[in-house]
């Protein structure tokens, strides 16, 4: 089952989404007026050791509505460390410790804001491979620190009109299944307000569940570029920014102790950078 065709389109898939978005986002840097000039994205190759792939790693900072935001591609493949194998093992993917070869293309994003009112977000689509079985994951989840909740309808309505084309029960499968990847569970609370999150999509019929994973990545732009859009010129002063910090502290505990994207990528020895490139800039602890 070596799918070489299915992998080449996905990958491309993800590295136009990711091309898409890097645009996006600097025509929004350009609308925004400001004292400075807009930000734009250093892009940097990435390259995993033993010829198992790379790809780009494209950061802005300082932006004059993106504190710091990444948008990152990948395919890479190799074989899967033991400890790899035993995660992948205990969630029921089936014969990798029989043959540990795998392949994985997608993107990741990652925004924190200049403007407290403008929240956080988060996205990825990805597709996975091993000989014996192929699956597709990600979603998009919002996390502000100032919660408006005209903000998180807009964000959950585009996100389920994604899902509903391919299955009514879709958005309430994988909002549910977000709330509770999202949920930290030694703060007893969310880091945002949710959005939807899927993995281990293989329903058999590969072009349905790429087409679907595409819809995900496509409602992106349109889910959070307006609230973005909105937010930024709102005045905030000391307080505001005083939350945001501490709600950054708050997505830096999750990353780090429990997102699987983030074990993965270090495990796999992808470049630490990309990998962490979800944390903030700057955040607090009180």
């Amino acid at each position: 089952m070596q799918m070489t065709e299915e992998r080449t389109e996905a990958a491309a898939w993800f590295h136009l989404l990711r091309d898409r978005i890097v645009a996006a986002f600097e025509a929004l840097e350009d609308r925004a007026g400001g004292d400075h000039a807009p930000g734009r994205f250093t892009v940097t190759p990435t390259v995993r050791p033993n010829n198992g792939g790379g790809g780009l790693m494209s950061v802005m900072r300082g932006g004059r509505v993106f504190e710091k935001v990444g948008v990152n591609w990948s395919e890479v493949h190799g074989e899967l460390a033991p400890a790899a194998q035993a995660a992948m093992t205990a969630r029921g993917v089936p014969g990798v410790a029989d043959d540990p070869r795998f392949w994985a293309s997608g993107i990741s994003l990652v925004a924190h804001m200049q403007n407290p009112h403008a929240p956080a977000v988060h996205m990825n689509t990805r597709m996975f491979w091993t000989p014996s079985v192929w699956w597709f994951g990600g979603g998009s989840d919002l996390n502000p620190c100032l919660e408006y909740p005209e903000d998180t309808a807009h964000f959950h309505e585009t996100m389920k009109s994604a899902c509903d084309p391919f299955d009514a029960g879709y958005y309430p499968r994988f909002k549910a299944w977000a709330d509770e990847y999202f949920f930290i569970p030694h703060r007893g609370r969310a880091r945002g307000v949710g959005g939807i999150f899927y993995d281990d999509l293989n329903t058999g019929d590969w072009a349905r569940d790429f087409a679907f994973t595409k819809s995900v990545g496509e409602a992106f732009l349109p889910a959070f570029l307006p609230l973005a859009e909105k937010r930024h010129p709102q005045p905030w002063g000391d307080a505001e920014k005083d939350a945001q910090l501490v709600h950054r502290g708050l997505y830096a505990e999750y990353n780090l102790v429990y997102d699987r994207g983030t074990k993965f990528g270090l495990a796999t020895g992808h470049d630490a950078d990309a990998v962490l490139m979800s944390l903030p800039p700057i955040a607090k602890w009180v």
